[in-house]
């Protein structure tokens, strides 16, 4: 990786590139930084920190503690993600989209540019819901139409610019923009959580159980990164043979090749959608000021909370993790059906006269696709069950408040890999262009 970055910085166009993506990654904090006119964020502040539970932690971590801090950019790119999931399903759904995904660079271009509307409404409708929320809990500094059409403005603009950032660093900068802005947000966190955990486990200790916790952190933190990258990595190559053909004179075809089926084929997705379902109850009880009581609604709302699992104290509230790792390994399954077709590839493998040694072309490739499918998903969604379990584990049971988990992790390596990838696959370019040149 050391070795892509610094050869890299030797080509003037690549090196331009990471440059470009340094300098929009400043404005980004910067804008961070700034705060939201109209908004009183001391009371804000004060209101966060006394939240029994932990229902905006992963909200507050993936903007990089933008909503905490309540700056311009407190909704970040949240509502972009949330309008390509949801453009993704609506894929599936609607003939007329996935005909525009099928229509190649064209197509794409218009589902981007719808993509871009719907984030313009969902941060519209969320910055209009935080604004009522804002004049309702006295957290203006002016209780007035003004202050709060002033604070949706401004959010939703916020969400908008970020945006627009995102797809220039895709342009003109290195890697996957969006992703890139995601990443930075949650990295910017991290020396934040790591000073939490020296102050409870490291500081005030004595040399050699100081240095045990310190070494056993980081035995953590490395040991889950190994294994997240182990399960970005990892594939099921599956062998392909094409018959030869005979056009004219030549004889064409015989080459074989395969398909590579990635283990983890739902990326952080599951992990996400699994945390959203589970956090959203939590969120609307805190900002309407309910769950506090001692009611079932109030327990059930305890159990959905990640602050209250794996608690010696209270075992019972753990049932929600059970549900938790459900619905990640259910999500799984879900996407995978939705981005993954094997009916379509089966098809196309007959058409080109492709077949898998030993099973014959058609429908009993499909099925044998969907067998292996089946069954490396699974894995794969057992390896994110773990990854989002480890830091929960602690959390709970040794109380290492942090913001950043499992899905943080996979977050960055995944976007590290992919953009030293990227790189990589600009500097061949590159190279080939060169020798064509020469």
């Amino acid at each position: 990786m050391f070795d892509t970055v610094r050869n890299a910085f030797r080509v003037k166009d690549i090196r331009d590139r990471i440059i470009f993506t340094f300098l929009m990654l400043i404005v980004i904090r910067i804008g961070s930084q700034l705060p939201i006119p109209g908004v009183d964020r001391d009371v804000f502040a004060s209101w966060f920190a006394g939240q029994g539970n932990d229902a905006f932690n992963f909200f507050d971590a993936v903007t990089g503690g933008s909503f905490m801090q309540m700056s311009v950019f407190a909704l970040n790119i949240t509502p972009y993600i949330t309008s390509s999931i949801i453009m993704q399903l609506l894929t599936i759904a609607i003939p007329k989209l996935e005909e525009m995904q099928r229509d190649g660079e064209e197509g794409r271009k218009k589902i981007a540019e719808i993509t871009r509307y719907l984030t313009v409404a969902l941060a519209l409708i969320e910055a209009i819901a935080m604004a009522v929320g804002f004049y309702r809990g006295n957290y203006l500094d002016q209780k007035n139409i003004l202050s709060v059409i002033q604070v949706v403005l401004t959010l939703t603009a916020g969400s908008a610019v970020l945006m627009w950032i995102g797809e220039r660093i895709t342009d003109k900068g290195v890697g996957n923009g969006i992703s890139i802005v995601l990443v930075i947000n949650i990295v910017s966190r991290i020396p934040q959580d790591f000073a939490s955990l020296y102050e409870q486990f490291v500081a005030g200790k004595i040399p050699a159980k100081a240095v045990l916790a310190a070494v056993i952190v980081l035995a953590i933190v490395i040991a889950m990164v190994v294994f997240v990258v182990v399960l970005q990595g990892a594939e099921r190559k599956i062998p392909v043979q094409y018959s030869k053909k005979i056009q004219g004179r030549k004889q064409v075809g015989g080459q074989s090749s395969h398909i590579p089926l990635k283990v983890n084929t739902g990326g952080v997705i599951p992990v996400i959608f699994a945390q959203s379902l589970m956090q959203f109850p939590v969120v609307i009880a805190s900002l309407l000021g309910k769950g506090d009581g001692t009611g079932i609604g109030s327990k059930i709302l305890k159990g959905l909370s990640q602050s209250n699992w794996c608690n010696p104290s209270e075992p019972v509230y753990s049932i929600g993790l059970i549900v938790y790792l459900i619905l990640i390994i259910a999500f799984a399954y879900f996407y995978t059906s939705i981005t993954f077709n094997p009916l379509e590839i089966a098809n196309n493998m007959k058409r080109q006269g492709g077949f898998i040694p030993g099973i014959r072309p058609g429908k009993p490739t499909s099925d044998y696709l969907n067998r292996i499918l089946n069954y490396i998903v699974f894995i794969g969604a057992a390896g994110l069950a773990i990854v989002a379990l480890v830091p929960i584990f602690f959390n709970g049971v040794f109380k290492a408040n942090v913001s950043f988990g499992g899905t943080s992790i996979i977050i960055i390596v995944g976007v590290v890999i992919e953009t030293i990838k990227k790189i990589e696959s600009q500097m061949l370019v590159r190279n080939y262009k060169g020798f064509l040149n020469d």
